[in-house]
Parts: structure tokens; C-alpha cells; sequence
């Protein structure tokens, strides 16, 4: 909150009850989403708080959470970092909204992914490629992080090279576009 104070403005932070932000209004905003995730960038206690509603059971809730993660995600890295177990866990799940395993993979291609979860990663991005009933942006997101791996693991370039030529000319335009940029740099 801004308050006026002589001829300045200063920022007030309120304490705000992460669950109860995400579900207060009838529609998700970004603006809503946004505020979250400037919340819960303050300190690793709010994002604690911000990936317990991300990884609810509460489908509408993870949901909601979902984008508030990817935002601050980007900004503060070093708080999702404790958290990148939890998001390739999430990407396996059947449960939950498209909306938690899309921004978990969006986050998963821009992070540093600890050794131990990459075969486990590596084997559901190959299965998400695939399978043309996913979603669109988190078949292109894995292809990301399929080719990100492939800077540490040459040996994948030759299946990620065939899968995605094999599948350009069936494929939508964000994944073509998308394997076409990864197919130039392998």
C-alpha cells in the first residue's frame, strides 16, 4: 500500500494471508498474481507459504497459486531453488490443473536442477514431447529443458534431434517454432 507522507510516498507492507488472496476475487487477475508473488518474494517464510497453496490438493487454489510461483520464481530463484524437488514431483501428477505442471515446467527450464532429479526430469520431458495430448506450452517447455540437458548430456542430442524432426510437420506452431530454434542449436 502507498501512503503519502509530506510530499513523499512511502510503501507500506501489509501481512497478507496468501490462501485467502489467491481465492478472494471470483476471477484470477494478474494484478491479484502479481501482488502475491511480490509478497512472498520478501522473505522465504511467505514463499513457503505461496508453494503450500502451489502444491494443495485444493485444485482450485493450486491453480490460482500457480502463476503467483512462476512470477516469483523469476525474480527471486535462490527461494525456489529449496522447492525444484517438489515441481518435477508435480509434473508426473494426474490431479491437478494444467496450470501447476505448465508453470512448473516453465520454471524448470530457467533453474539449475540438482543432479540427483534429472534422469527423473529428462524421462517425463521426453514422455511430455510425445504425446500430443498435453498441452502446447508444456510440450515447448520441455523441449527447453530437454535441450538444456543436452549441454550436459550430448548422448540425448541424437533422440531429441529425431523426435523433434519427426514431429514438425504434425505439430502446432509453438512447438515448431520452438524445435526449430533447439533443432539450430544442436
Amino acid at each position: 500500500m502507498l501512503c503519502q507522507t509530506g510530499g513523499a510516498f512511502i510503501l507500506i507492507i501489509m501481512p497478507m494471508n496468501i490462501r485467502s488472496a489467491l481465492l478472494a476475487d471470483p476471477m484470477q487477475s494478474k494484478r491479484r498474481a502479481s501482488e502475491v508473488a511480490a509478497y512472498a518474494c520478501l522473505d522465504s517464510a511467505h514463499f513457503d507459504e505461496l508453494m503450500d497453496c502451489f502444491l494443495s490438493d485444493n485444485f482450485r487454489l493450486a491453480q490460482r497459486a500457480a502463476y503467483s510461483v512462476s512470477i516469483a520464481g523469476s525474480e527471486r530463484p535462490d527461494l525456489i531453488e529449496p522447492h525444484i524437488g517438489s515441481l518435477v514431483d508435480q509434473l508426473k501428477r494426474k490431479d491437478i490443473h494444467d496450470a501447476v505442471i505448465r508453470n512448473s515446467a516453465r520454471i524448470l527450464q530457467e533453474v539449475e536442477v540438482p543432479e540427483e532429479l534429472h534422469g527423473r526430469l529428462m524421462d517425463v520431458c521426453f514422455d511430455f514431447i510425445q504425446n500430443r495430448q498435453i498441452a502446447i506450452a508444456i510440450r515447448a517447455f520441455s523441449l527447453t529443458i530437454l535441450y538444456n540437458f543436452s549441454r550436459i548430456y550430448p548422448e540425448i542430442k541424437k533422440e531429441l534431434r529425431i523426435i523433434i524432426e519427426e514431429a514438425l510437420e504434425y505439430e502446432k506452431p509453438a512447438f515448431v517454432s520452438r524445435g526449430k530454434k533447439i533443432l539450430k542449436k544442436i
